[in-house]
């Protein structure tokens, strides 16, 4: 009877080191992004939800969190002493009370520094490093790394020391031989996604190698004009089943002119056509709340 009661114990054991964690909303959604669902769109905050709090600041990451938004957007950069902090730019003055490159700058210094808002002003707020930001995000959202692919021999370390590997999308426009001559030996750790811009000449070119040696689960589609259009619709068909489509909202550049500027007169005329006629299920927005309460009003977000 012991003997039973030991095994059914070890077998319980077992099952939990694998089962999600209660309240681990990151992991739910990483499933739905790996399993191509395609029953409600992800949104996705860029720089961390920017008009409410600073850019890539943990307030905006709480802030995104609490909204709702699935993905929170970050970038990438490196101290002189080899720390990855938070932040766009390689310089520090348009986000900063510093001036000069991140790069000449030690961790300890820049922690002296303050955000400033998106009018340039001067807030409370710290420069976070990657660190802190994943701490922050842990289990309650997944995060896009942008920037980082130059980064991945020191970012592996830090996603495995906030246990935040499961969590995290990286991308790059890189061609799929290159991404795996450098990256092959992270891509089973992380979610990788390929970026596109199907106005490039090499478009198809690029396509047929991510799609057919890379096998992500979703794809980063960009164009500029309606040139382009086209080739959107044939992906939307050729990935129905096989990968999520996310497109950016922040410019009009980004998205043949359905932005998010656009989605303020007419959010179906913007946010409606790269859902319904190219197939998104990701959107990247600068607007973040605005998108939810379209999505929402459909029924196609929680």
């Amino acid at each position: 009877m012991k003997k039973f009661s030991l095994t059914i114990l070890l077998f319980a054991a077992i099952l939990s080191m694998h089962a999600v964690s209660p309240g681990n909303r990151a992991e739910v959604l990483r499933e739905k992004l790996l399993s191509g669902d395609k029953s409600s769109v992800m949104v996705v905050a860029h720089r961390g939800d920017w008009r409410y709090a600073p850019e890539n600041s943990l307030a905006a990451i709480r802030h995104s969190i609490d909204v709702g938004v699935d993905v929170v957007e970050l970038d990438l950069q490196l101290t002189k002493d080899s720390v990855l902090i938070v932040m766009h730019d390689g310089r520090l003055e348009r986000t900063t009370t510093g001036k000069g490159l991140v790069k000449e700058w030690t961790v300890d210094s820049i922690k002296t520094l303050k955000l400033k808002n998106g009018c340039g002003i001067k807030t409370m707020h710290g420069v976070p490093t990657l660190e802190e930001a994943l701490f922050e995000a842990k289990g309650k959202v997944l995060v896009n790394l942008d920037k980082a692919d130059r980064y991945f021999d020191l970012l592996i370390p830090v996603l495995e020391k906030t246990g935040t590997v499961r969590q995290v999308i990286m991308k790059s426009p890189k061609p799929a031989t290159e991404v795996q001559s450098l990256y092959g030996a992270y891509l089973d750790k992380v979610i990788y996604m390929p970026k596109l811009k199907l106005d490039r000449p090499d478009a198809r070119e690029l396509m047929d190698g991510f799609f057919n040696e890379l096998k992500s689960s979703v794809y980063e589609l960009s164009y500029s004009t309606d040139d382009a259009v086209g080739y959107a619709l044939e992906l939307k068909n050729k990935l129905d089943g096989n990968a999520l489509i996310w497109y950016n909202t922040l410019w009009d550049t980004q998205c043949g002119g359905h932005d998010d500027e656009l989605s303020l007169v007419d959010a179906d005329a913007s946010y409606g056509y790269l859902i319904d006629t190219l197939g998104a299920t990701i959107i990247q927005t600068d607007r973040a709340e605005h998108l939810l309460k379209y999505l929402r009003g459909r029924g196609l977000h929680d």
